[in-house]
């Protein structure tokens, strides 16, 4: 799962580095991450998600399944060409580590890009 967030200067022109992902971050960096969600959050809070994904059928699902069907507000829409799903997730999370845990599991979903 690659990150866009992770690394600013990646969009500038001429910039091939690789994008770590969530997977790749040692425990330094998830703490960090983890401090940044706490100073920025009122737990319990609404937690906006944001992925791409290709538009692959179990992709997807993999996607949604990472969210409360009853709670969760999930809104998909795929690109110009339908070869990718971008799919936004609002739901309660109760604390940080809930907020980490939903990224381990989506870093498992081949293809998928966090924003």
């Amino acid at each position: 799962m690659k990150q866009w967030w992770w690394n600013k200067g990646f969009q500038k022109e001429g910039n091939t580095a690789e994008i770590p992902t969530f997977a790749d971050m040692n425990e330094g960096e998830l703490q960090r991450i983890k401090v940044a969600l706490d100073a920025n959050h009122n737990w319990p809070s609404v937690y906006m998600f944001k992925f791409i994904v290709p538009s692959d059928n179990e992709k997807i699902a993999k996607v949604e399944a990472l969210f409360n069907s009853n709670t969760a507000e999930l809104k998909m829409s795929q690109s110009k060409k339908g070869n990718y799903t971008s799919i936004t997730a609002k739901e309660v999370m109760t604390n940080s580590e809930k907020v980490l845990e939903c990224y381990r599991e989506a870093s498992k979903i081949e293809g998928l890009m966090a924003l």
